[in-house]
């Protein structure tokens, strides 16, 4: 009888364990805030792709951080919250539509970051051009963002998901 019981126990535990972790899942994802004017090709399983683990990184030898042979940002190295220069490098794209979508971690959300210059327009997308640096295309921006914290920037090339970039911007 006492067997059983503790077999019986075992199983409820093992039961509110799966309705807990789904029930968990199913939060995040339904937490996730997208703007309404964000491109119609960004999809909310994108953002469950981002490993936030796996943080850029500096490579080659001018001050580019991020992902080695993919993507990078010169400028990424002293973020602020103030707006600033970056210059995005893109390997294995020629010219390309550049997208960037900025995702905050905590608040879920996702942000339009890239804007034309003090008091210029925002915008989600811009062509990437030519070679520069090593890398195969790249763009010239600015960008802004709203808080500090760990931030993902999802590009996309030509509509698709290219890549994936992590970064902890907290001046």
């Amino acid at each position: 009888m006492k067997l059983l019981k503790k077999i019986s126990l075992f199983f409820m535990l093992v039961s509110m364990l799966l309705v807990v972790a789904c029930s968990s899942e199913e939060t995040i994802e339904k937490n996730i805030l997208l703007p309404e004017d964000i491109p119609s090709f960004v999809q909310e399983n994108d953002f469950a792709k981002i490993d936030w683990e796996r943080k850029a990184v500096e490579f080659g030898n001018r001050g580019i951080i991020g992902n080695e042979n993919k993507s990078g940002v010169i400028g990424a190295g002293m973020p602020t919250l103030n707006g600033q220069k970056w210059m995005w490098h893109l390997w294995g794209v020629d010219h390309a539509e550049l997208t960037v979508v900025g995702f905050h971690k905590e608040t879920q959300a996702a942000h339009q970051v890239l804007y034309n210059g003090p008091g210029g327009d925002s915008y989600w997308t811009r062509q990437a051009v030519g070679e520069n640096n090593g890398a195969d295309a790249h763009m010239p921006s600015n960008i802004a963002l709203p808080e500090k914290g760990e931030w993902a920037f999802l590009l996309y090339t030509n509509d698709e998901l290219f890549d994936i970039l992590v970064y902890d911007i907290n001046e």
